[in-house]
């Protein structure tokens, strides 16, 4: 395992979040899934200048991206959105695409469970057939289950493990313990239960804080998922909630003090929002990739 991290916690720069990995000595980055920030032949580029590699891509299912949609070309839209984030991995060497299938922050269906399961399963048999076709099998596609305060499609393991099957073509899991603490009832029975099937792992504590900085077990995590046989990498995904009472830090620079000179999309910040976090200032993002690395480290290979 080696460990990773994600890029749609802080907007800034590509090269800014590499050179920041590079000194904590990070080996892989996940990048978010909008294809228009990362022009293949720059993001090649700047990789190789910090000696990072590309481990992944991650879905950002906002606006209109949802594949449990009513309307046929809302879903058509987003396969072919969800098509242009494996080939955007693929272009860079990645090894994996993390999905979630409906948008983030959904909590209400809006058509029967029959039809939902049978729309989705439809397109990620399209997806997993160009992963497959496209890539020649280079991608592997990993769907993730969300808790049910982010989406009511999708929130155990079981459900993950059975759209999967539905779906074939080698179809994984990605594992996020920070959600699946909340639904599984025996969250390191439920990665043995994957098995195999995890290609992706996303790390924060109970509480989206920094890996060490919660309640988690991390040796026993870290012991059942070398158990499944898992040697990816360790995709560091905090998201913490901003502390706006006397006894936080929220005058410790927790946030960016001027959001006005952060060049960020709205709907960009809203999924931030949506999240319930906020711009981190550069201080506090560091300090949450540190001690992530510091806890994960012992971990992994690199």
């Amino acid at each position: 395992m080696h460990l990773s991290s994600h890029t749609w916690m802080r907007p800034e720069s590509l090269e800014t979040s590499l050179k920041r990995l590079s000194s904590l000595g990070y080996s892989s980055i996940e990048l978010e899934g909008e294809p228009d920030l990362f022009p293949i032949d720059e993001t090649r580029a700047l990789l190789a200048k910090y000696n990072i590699k590309c481990w992944g891509v991650v879905t950002i299912m906002q606006g209109s991206r949802d594949l449990t949609a009513v309307d046929p070309k809302q879903r058509r839209d987003t396969i072919q959105y969800i098509k242009d984030v494996i080939s955007l991995s693929a272009a860079l060497d990645g090894q994996i695409v993390t999905i979630v299938p409906a948008r983030v922050g959904k909590i209400t269906p809006t058509s029967s469970p029959e039809q939902e399961w049978g729309w989705v399963v439809e397109a990620l048999r399209e997806v997993a057939e160009f992963a497959k076709t496209s890539t020649n099998g280079r991608i592997r596609i990993g769907i993730e289950p969300l808790n049910r305060f982010e989406t009511y499609f999708l929130n155990r393991t079981d459900q993950a493990l059975a759209l999967a099957d539905a779906v074939g073509y080698d179809c994984g899991i990605a594992f996020d313990p920070f959600h699946l603490a909340l639904e599984e009832k025996d969250m390191l029975e439920a990665m043995r239960k994957c098995g195999s099937r995890i290609v992706d792992f996303h790390a924060a504590d109970n509480n989206r804080l920094a890996a060490g900085d919660g309640s988690f077990n991390w040796p026993e995590m870290m012991a059942v998922l070398r158990e499944t046989g898992y040697t990816g990498g360790l995709a560091v995904e905090c998201m913490p909630p901003i502390d706006r009472s006397p006894v936080g830090n929220f005058s410790l620079n927790q946030v960016e003090a001027d959001t006005k000179n952060v060049d960020v999309a709205p709907d960009r910040l809203q999924f931030i929002i949506d999240h319930g976090s906020a711009l981190l200032s550069d201080e506090y993002y560091t300090y949450l990739l540190k001690r992530s690395a510091e806890t994960l480290r012992p971990f992994t290979e690199n």
